[in-house]
């Protein structure tokens, strides 16, 4: 018995003092310690110089105002001598039908191409101003948005003009040209500098 207890408190089978415990546990964390990588420390932001941040903050509001303008002009100013020529389109294609039928290209030209490059400016100006609203479908539906109002105001309230759904279809077709030219890479360049 007593051979037992010498076997058991000093032999092979001998348990670890609680210091050796402790040493063993702290050398264990160490090496998990180590064998992790060091946190990168954080990333300084590139910010713009304020100077320059306020002039493209002042162009994009200039731009802005110009594009309002003109939309302004050519959608809701009154044309009393288009009076018996305005009609209101609740069927898509059929505006489009009509200026495609047209004798003269250059007119046709006008109309399509002309309500296209209205739409333009929603979809280089929406990524870099509505930060919520970047992505190609939330542009697109914006766009379509706005341009449904302005076809429902000039409809009801503007000697002349008429409600067609064709002009919001190409005015959305307009932004989504303009997205994919220059919108998304824009809103891009925004979102890394926002990031630094």
């Amino acid at each position: 018995m007593a051979q037992a207890r010498a076997r058991w408190s000093g032999g092979p089978f001998r348990s670890p003092r609680a210091g050796e415990a402790g040493d063993a546990r702290g050398a264990t964390a160490a090496k998990r310690a180590a064998g992790k990588a060091a946190p990168a420390p954080p990333r300084r932001r590139h910010v713009l110089p304020l100077p320059v941040r306020i002039l493209a903050m002042l162009c994009a509001f200039v731009f802005m105002v110009a594009f309002a303008v003109v939309l302004a002009r050519i959608t809701l100013e009154p044309s009393p001598a288009s009076v018996s020529l305005a009609h209101s389109n609740l069927h898509p294609g059929r505006s489009i039908k009509a200026y495609l039928d047209q004798p003269e290209l250059r007119d046709a030209a006008k109309q399509i191409g002309g309500n296209i490059l209205l739409g333009v400016p929603f979809g280089v100006l929406v990524p870099v101003l509505a930060p919520g609203a970047r992505g190609i479908w939330r542009v697109l539906l914006l766009t379509a948005t706005v341009m449904l109002l302005v076809e429902m105001a000039q409809g009801a309230l503007v000697t002349g003009r008429a409600f067609d759904v064709d002009d919001v279809i190409l005015n959305t077709t307009g932004a989504l040209v303009g997205y994919l030219l220059m919108g998304r890479r824009l809103g891009r360049v925004h979102d890394r500098r926002e990031r630094g």
